[in-house]
């Protein structure tokens, strides 16, 4: 990612004065090496529209992915309303007055309100909006502020280009998760591409036994190995090495796999397990179910922090308690876990009820370690998002089989929320059931990355004792 800083000011020595330029540059060069963005300080100050034009022609050749616009002394209408009518991302920066007392030395607030009333006209600011900022480079709010652009942008840009295999198609009955493939790549740049599942299977079988025999050493190293039989850790570290192998030979960035029941049939297993180690070595998301846009969801949670987030279902709401249970049975990385740590064990629920038992297909068991997440998910065909902020707080017994934890002390879009508010709000929206947790509060940035890739943020809908057909959207 690569933002571009444009110095404005009508001519004034103020600004040099009082070291506006180098103070703002040095501040945004420091941030910018932590967020890991590069910096393109255009070397001239734009003063009009020309001015201004041959400037965003600078952007462009660097390829910005954002222009910041710093109103160092009062600026024209023209360079902010030229900025406004390009085709970046924008945002507008003003310092406050080096002294508030006899003759105003900048004049920057009153500049930047007339820019931002200016980029209304020029600009939806609904679908492509421009953000404000105000304060000296040296205040944390502001840097704050600035961080979360920062972030934001990076998880969208992110997904432009992006490309996520399909193996084997969505999984039967799952029509909520369908997914129109065309508006994804308009919306958001996500290119998706389609596999048999047999694919996945011919690569298991002709796999070099010595690299399925390493990668199931190095699975039994990082986990304990609890009654899963030497079969099923074969088959799953084939499933993980053949899907690495897809992933590499197809420049996914993620996968979306049918993990039952094809899998189940031929070879005999279930690669939850295989999704786990990849996600958790590898740093490649794998949504089960063929959930394209969860694998969109996870890409968004890897940029914002780093890692894969744990793809899970809303699935036991206490409403005594007031606890949610987040859980699956499938796939999820190890890193989050508590201080029992995690397991491979047998899929608990296939071949549960006949002779044999649950006896095939691995999982990781874990239970997640107490403190702040973050809840969330990209829906309607990429048009929307749901989000919220939790606390993991551990309690027994700790859920069922499977990567687990108890929520509460819910905040959607700000609002405080009971677990009815949540059921009611995930109904309401008609929610597709998986959400993405990752360790964190970013609640701000996921607000700020919907609003710079045009979503809509769907927020609380609370608890009601009767039908009320406007809590629907």
């Amino acid at each position: 990612m690569k933002i571009a800083f444009i110095r404005a000011s009508l001519p004034s020595y103020f600004p040099e004065k009082h070291n506006v330029w180098d103070r703002a540059e040095d501040a945004l060069s420091s941030l910018c090496a932590r967020e890991g963005v590069s910096l393109f300080v255009v070397p001239d100050v734009p003063m009009d529209a020309a001015q201004t034009g041959k400037a965003l022609h600078l952007c462009r050749a660097k390829k910005a992915d954002f222009v910041l616009l710093l109103h160092g002394g009062f600026t024209m209408g023209d360079v902010a309303r030229t900025v406004a009518a390009s085709e970046f991302r924008v945002g507008f920066w003003s310092v406050p007055e080096p002294v508030r007392t006899d003759d105003v030395q900048l004049n920057n607030f009153v500049s930047l309100n007339m820019s931002m009333s200016i980029a209304r006209q020029v600009r939806d600011l609904r679908s492509r909006p421009v953000q404000w900022y105000h304060g000296a480079p040296e205040s944390e709010a502001l840097l704050g502020r600035l961080g979360n652009t920062l972030r934001a942008i990076r998880a969208a840009t992110a997904l432009e280009g992006a490309r996520i295999g399909v193996i084997g198609g969505l999984a039967m009955t799952f029509y909520n998760m369908e997914v129109s493939t065309s508006e994804l790549l308009a919306r958001l740049g996500v290119e998706v591409s389609n596999h048999d599942i047999h694919e996945l299977t011919d690569r298991m079988r002709a796999l070099d036994d010595a690299r399925v025999v390493s990668e199931a050493a190095a699975m039994a190293a990082a986990a304990t190995v609890k009654g899963v039989s030497d079969t099923q850790m074969d088959l799953t570290a084939r499933a993980a090495v053949a899907l690495r192998d897809m992933a590499k030979a197809g420049g996914y960035a993620a996968l979306a796999v049918s993990d039952w029941p094809a899998l189940q049939d031929d070879p005999g297993m279930h690669p939850g397990a295989a999704f786990t180690w990849l996600e958790e070595t590898h740093g490649l998301p794998v949504a089960s179910e063929g959930d394209v846009l969860g694998a969109v969801t996870q890409l968004v949670a890897a940029s914002l922090t780093g890692r894969v987030g744990y793809l899970l279902d809303m699935t036991e709401p206490d409403l005594d308690a007031g606890d949610l249970l987040m859980w699956h049975g499938g796939g999820g990385p190890l890193y989050l876990a508590d201080d029992r740590g995690a397991r491979w064990i047998n899929h608990p629920m296939i071949g549960r009820g006949t002779d044999a038992g649950p006896i095939y297909g691995a999982i990781s068991d874990l239970v997640f370690r107490d403190g702040p997440v973050s809840v969330f998910r990209i829906a309607r065909n990429a048009s929307a998002l749901f989000g919220m902020t939790a606390e993991v707080s551990g309690r027994e017994p700790s859920g069922f089989t499977g990567c687990r934890g108890w929520l509460r002390d819910f905040v959607i879009d700000g609002e405080a929320a009971g677990v009815e508010d949540v059921v009611a709000s995930v109904m309401a929206h008609g929610l597709e059931h998986h959400f993405v947790l990752v360790p964190g509060n970013y609640a701000a940035e996921l607000a700020e990355f919907a609003a710079w890739t045009g979503m809509e943020v769907l927020g609380k809908r609370r608890m009601r004792g009767h039908l009320d057909a406007r809590d629907f959207t």
